[in-house]
Parts: structure tokens; C-alpha cells; sequence
């Protein structure tokens, strides 16, 4: 085949040299599709050009000749390199493709309402670093008294965190019907996710739940950072840490439970690591930047103090996030 081609192509390329004219050129950049129609290589077809310039014009210097086997064995590793590269974005446009489905996936499954709670302020920010969150918000209203919260951070990032996440929705909706404490929530979840998820998986999360009948705030940590509660009769914040395991490191694990009292203009500020150990070109930043922050706008609703903390910290990233970022507001309204 590649013999037949080349006395195509040395007769092209003889008109082509004789007279040099616009019909020829175009002739010639035409038959560049017989070379790929045949598979015929880049260095095969410098070959195919080397032969036939030899037929055209015998008297070609050894010098130019030597020149195109130089170009021929440079095409040859071109040609493999330009191949794997080919192949490499075809993979990433795969990859990419897969994320996109996976990203809306993840939007449709993990969607939840926010509680339209009497005596209680609600007011979060999710933010993913790339096109799938590992962090997770779940709120739960479970009656007319009480509003839940879960806020999740799996240890990983892509399509199996967002498969976790799937998982842990599967253990909330378990417990939408339940009048579950934090503790008992969590232990609930931990043997789901012992159950269900890969042993290099593992989900840390802050469940808290506020009832309005004694404006009481209870709490239970799976190895998640500590919320923070303001305390405005005394203006300062104070961390909520509770022991307990991440989900899914063993199957039967006791989460420590705890409880504060809200009084008017209190709130307690749950986040995920994508928050606390925000980093800039000094450093990591101190807790007290973020408690600054929310200080400045103590006074003005939840969703306003969640949205200061993530415009700030974006802003000392130059707004360009290098972790999850999930923050949610739980603020006592006046009577």
C-alpha cells in the first residue's frame, strides 16, 4: 500500500515542483487525507517523500538525504509521544465527564431543607474546592420543638466521597422519623458506614440538635473539629468538643454527649476543617481570625455571619479555595 502511495505522491510532487502553482498545493494538501485514510505514519510519509524527491531529482546531496533519516527517526518518538498524550486526554476528558454526572449526581441526592424554625436562626455555606464536596450538610426538623443538624467531612476528595455521602444520606433518612440524640445518631450512622464503606474511607461528623422547649443545644463529635458557641452575655466563644471515634473505624463505638443552654443573641458556629486550618502564604491562620470575623456581624442574622467567614477566608486565599468549605449558624432569636 504505502508503495502504490508514494508514486501518487512522487507524481504530485513533481507537478508541484515544476510549476508551483495554487491548484497543485491544494492537490497536495489533499491527498494528506490518503495518508490517513491508510494509516500510513508521519515518519512513512517523510520516507515516501525522501524516495520520490530521490526520483525527481537524483543529483540530491547525500547531506539532505541523511538529513531526512534524522527527521525520520525524530517522528517516530513524536509520533509515540504525541500518541500517549492523545490517549491521556482522551482519559481526562473521560474522567472529566464522569465527574460532571457524578457533581449532579451528588447535587440531586444530597439536597436538604433548611428547618423554618421558630426561635432559632439557621444560616449556612457550602462550598466545594473542585467539582465534588467532600463535606456534607443534613438538617433534620424533627418536630415542631427540635432542629437537627449533621455536618460531615469524608477523608477524601472525587467519586468516592461523593458515593460516602450517598451512604451517609441513606443513614439520615433513616433517622428523619426518629427522636434520636446526638449520641445515639452518631452510633447509628458509625455502624452503617462500618458496614457499607470501603476501610480506606472513613467520615468525621458534628451532630447537634436544638430544642426550643428549654433552649438547650446538645451535642456529639465523630472525630470532627469542636463548634464554637458565642456567648453574648459574656462576649467571648467557647469550643463545644465531645469524644468519639470517626464513622467507620470501628463497629460498636460510645459518642460522648453534651449540652449548653442558648440565651438570646447566642449561636454556635459548626464547620468543617476547610475552615479552621484555612492557609495563606504566612501560614495557617489562628482560630482568632475566625471568631473576629463573626464578631464583627454578631448582631446581624445567621446566614450574614456564615457568608462574612466564607468571604473573608476566601479573600486571604485570594479566593481560591484549596479545601471543602462548610459552615452552619445556629443562632437563639428574641422571643
Amino acid at each position: 500500500m504505502p508503495r502504490i502511495v508514494g508514486k501518487e505522491y512522487r507524481d504530485l510532487l513533481k507537478r508541484y515542483i515544476t510549476s508551483q502553482n495554487e491548484e497543485n498545493l491544494y492537490f497536495g494538501q489533499q491527498f494528506s487525507r490518503e495518508f490517513i485514510e491508510k494509516e500510513i505514519s508521519p515518519e512513512e510519509v517523510i520516507s515516501i517523500h525522501k524516495n520520490a524527491l530521490v526520483d525527481v531529482f537524483p543529483e540530491v546531496p547525500d547531506k539532505v538525504l541523511h538529513s531526512f533519516d534524522f527527521l525520520i527517526e525524530m517522528m517516530i518518538h513524536y509520533g509515540l509521544a504525541l500518541r500517549e498524550h492523545q490517549s491521556l486526554i482522551r482519559k481526562q476528558e473521560e474522567m472529566q465527564m464522569e465527574m460532571n454526572v457524578a457533581a449532579k449526581v451528588q447535587d440531586t441526592l444530597l439536597k436538604t431543607k433548611k428547618p423554618d424554625f421558630k426561635e432559632l436562626d439557621i444560616g449556612f455555606v457550602t462550598e466545594p474546592a473542585k467539582k465534588i464536596s467532600g463535606d456534607y450538610i443534613y438538617f433534620l426538623n424533627d418536630n415542631c420543638s427540635e432542629a437537627s443538624v449533621a455536618v460531615a467531612d469524608v477523608m477524601g476528595k472525587g467519586i468516592p466521597a461523593a458515593l460516602c455521602m450517598s451512604m451517609i444520606k441513606y443513614g439520615m433518612d433513616s433517622l428523619r422519623n426518629e427522636n434520636t440524640s446526638p449520641c445515639n445518631a452518631l452510633a447509628i450512622l458509625n455502624r452503617i458506614v462500618e458496614k457499607s464503606v470501603d476501610d480506606s474511607m472513613f467520615i468525621s461528623m458534628f451532630y447537634g440538635k436544638y430544642d426550643a422547649r428549654d433552649a438547650s443545644f446538645s451535642y456529639a463529635s465523630a472525630g470532627h473539629e469542636p463548634a464554637l458557641h458565642y456567648k453574648a452575655s459574656e462576649g467571648k466563644f467557647v469550643e463545644l468538643s465531645a469524644k468519639g471515634l470517626l464513622l467507620g473505624v470501628h463497629k460498636d463505638v460510645e459518642y460522648e454527649e453534651k449540652s449548653v443552654i442558648l440565651e438570646e443573641g447566642d449561636f454556635i458556629a459548626m464547620m468543617t476543617d476547610g475552615v479552621t486550618e484555612i492557609r495563606t502564604e504566612q501560614g495557617f491562620i489562628d482560630e482568632e481570625i475566625i471568631q473576629s470575623i463573626m464578631l464583627e456581624v454578631k448582631d446581624r442574622s445567621a446566614q450574614t455571619i456564615a457568608e462574612a467567614v466564607y468571604n473573608r477566608l476566601s479573600q486571604l486565599q485570594d479566593f481560591q479555595l484549596r479545601d471543602d468549605f462548610t459552615i452552619v449558624i445556629f443562632k437563639k432569636e428574641e422571643k
